[in-house]
């Protein structure tokens, strides 16, 4: 198997021949045909997540196709599967008998503490694989796998509201929103400032208001999403909000939020994170995504320029989500 492999934070991910993994009991080995490039593999490359294991395979967006199965697994080969963040989970906890395995203390992630798919191979655990819709290619479903899964339950956490605010308008961002307009929502993109293109983006999906991330909205809205890892976007978001409003934070990694007075927060502002998701989430929004019909608006890479993928992000220059594809050795 190829793989584009992390050695050392903050360097380049290289590109490693390695001999394909067995498949152990519950678990699938699939052959890779797409994985998104999620900005949660950036925060990994560049170190800003803690107690890596390294050398470590990024990539938690994957789409693939099972070619051999371990002991008991469901799953036979020939059938697409698509594999999100969340890997591992104990299913014994308080947290997984309460459906809420995404906060489980054994929790282990998908390219970060497993092996994910920046390869042509990956074993995954067989509860955490999804069927994928044949209405998406594998280019096009692969950001369904996080991108959508944690914009959904990130617009699960922001109620009913009817004016949304979403700051930070990519891959999760474009997802969401389609979303939301399809409940008939209002939509408010904030883009970092002077970002024309994703400003432009944003209309092109019809949302109603578009601006600069330190711009004041037309009215007061009833929730926001900041999917931008930028802390000092939760002061400016809860003065958007009216009171009883909801700021759900849905990133994996934020810089320090700084400080800002108890008005912002008083009248019942409600503060929140997301973490993770859960298959439930998975099963919701994947039987959702055909319906509405979410279109994904992707930009292809071979495997082997992850790094230009992962840099093209780091700089603003994606509209929409990176997915890197595999030749189907």
């Amino acid at each position: 198997m190829r793989a584009m492999v992390l050695r050392q934070p903050g360097r380049p991910l290289e590109l490693e021949q390695r001999a394909d993994p067995e498949p152990g009991a519950g678990q699938v080995l699939l052959r890779v045909r797409a994985c998104a490039v999620c900005r949660t593999d950036l925060h990994l490359v560049d170190g800003e997540l803690p107690d890596i294991p390294l050398p470590i395979i990024p990539g938690h967006e994957i789409v693939g196709e099972v070619l051999r199965a371990g002991p008991d697994v469901k799953w036979r080969p020939g059938q697409r599967l698509g594999v999100p963040w969340l890997g591992y989970a104990c299913g014994h906890c308080g947290f997984c008998e309460d459906a809420r395995e995404n906060l489980c203390d054994e929790a282990r992630f998908t390219g970060y503490q497993l092996d994910g798919g920046f390869a042509d191979r990956v074993l995954a655990d067989q509860r955490f694989c999804f069927p994928i819709d044949a209405a998406y290619s594998d280019v096009a479903a692969a950001p369904l796998l996080c991108a959508g899964l944690i914009g959904y339950r990130s617009l699960v956490m922001a109620g009913d509201a009817r004016e949304l605010g979403i700051y930070g308008f990519g891959a999760a961002a474009h997802i969401v929103a389609q979303v939301a307009l399809w409940q008939q929502r209002r939509v408010y993109a904030f883009t970092r400032p002077g970002d024309a293109a994703a400003q432009a983006f944003a209309r092109e999906l019809g949302v109603t208001w578009v601006g600069d991330s330190d711009a004041t909205p037309p009215q007061l809205l009833d929730a926001t999403i900041i999917f931008a890892p930028v802390g000092a976007l939760v002061p400016r978001a809860l003065a958007a909000v009216r009171k009883g409003g909801v700021v759900v934070c849905g990133g994996i990694h934020m810089s320090d939020i700084p400080s800002f007075p108890y008005s912002l927060l008083w009248g019942e502002r409600v503060l929140r994170s997301v973490a993770n998701l859960t298959r439930q989430d998975a099963l919701e929004f994947l039987e959702l995504a055909p319906r509405v019909p979410v279109r994904t608006h992707t930009v292809s890479y071979p495997l082997e320029q992850a790094n230009q993928a992962l840099a093209d992000l780091r700089e603003g220059r994606l509209s929409g989500a990176a997915v890197l594809t595999m030749d189907q050795a």
